[in-house]
């Protein structure tokens, strides 16, 4: 399973909101380029970066962050926030991401969001599901759609996408643990997905919890940033 860090961007500075709620954000420091060298030195290989400013302005801001993180480190980023448009994805590989995630963009407008996956291919393009109640959650979580998450991803799956990043909006930001039984329902339905668990992981149980429903990944966040995994456990868990 890949541990996947996250470092979420607003003002050039590595932030946490609490579920996707702007006015409810710590500051973690104000050097992203040396938070990802830390995870890079404890052999981590990816790491998903979040432009907030980007989701909000709906389109590009931080990338000088993307370019000095791609460019200073062997991190395969996963790249997300703010990419609207072909100028802003094409934008986002120019400066280094190996791969985008788009979310609202492929509710909103999935004529555009298949072509990027024809374009690029399902190796480069992560779909975001982000899930309120099973449903689809878009717009920072602030407007939930009547699709079902798990058919919503099936219906993707069918067009080629491979590698999915869902977050359970209910446990983002609270340490209260992932949503296991919603990852396992995922997994029984759609077997060939390459699942990314995002949200809640507050201990290195919930990493092997994860690891044993046999998700392809986990975003790690605030259990990080809190102290609650150390970059240490983190290394010997990679390690293991």
């Amino acid at each position: 399973m890949e541990i996947i860090p996250a470092i979420d961007i607003i003002g050039g500075k590595c932030v946490r909101l609490t579920q996707g709620d702007y006015s409810q954000k710590t500051e973690y420091g104000d050097n992203p380029l040396e938070m990802a060298q830390e995870f890079e030195q404890a052999g981590i290989r990816r790491l998903h970066l979040v432009d907030l400013d980007g989701a909000r302005g709906k389109r590009i801001i931080n990338k000088a962050v993307l370019e000095s993180v791609a460019q200073n480190t062997s991190l395969k980023v996963d790249f997300g926030g703010g990419v609207q448009s072909d100028e802003d994805i094409e934008l986002a590989f120019q400066c280094g991401a190996a791969q985008v995630t788009g979310g609202s963009i492929a509710v909103r407008n999935p004529e555009l969001f298949e072509k990027w996956l024809r374009l690029y291919g399902s190796e480069k393009i992560i779909l975001g599901a982000d899930a309120k109640d099973r449903k689809i959650a878009i717009g920072g979580w602030e407007e939930t759609t009547a699709s079902d998450v798990i058919s919503f991803i099936q219906d993707y799956y069918a067009k080629g996408i491979r590698y999915v990043i869902c977050t359970d909006v209910a446990k983002d930001g609270l340490l209260q643990g992932p949503s296991v039984a919603l990852y396992k329902d995922i997994l029984e339905e759609i077997p060939g997905i390459q699942l990314i668990a995002s949200g809640g992981v507050s201990s290195i149980e919930d990493l092997e919890e994860l690891e044993k429903c046999g998700v392809y990944g986990v975003i790690v966040g605030k259990a990080f940033y809190e102290g609650r995994i150390s970059l240490a456990e983190l290394a010997a868990f990679v390690q293991s």
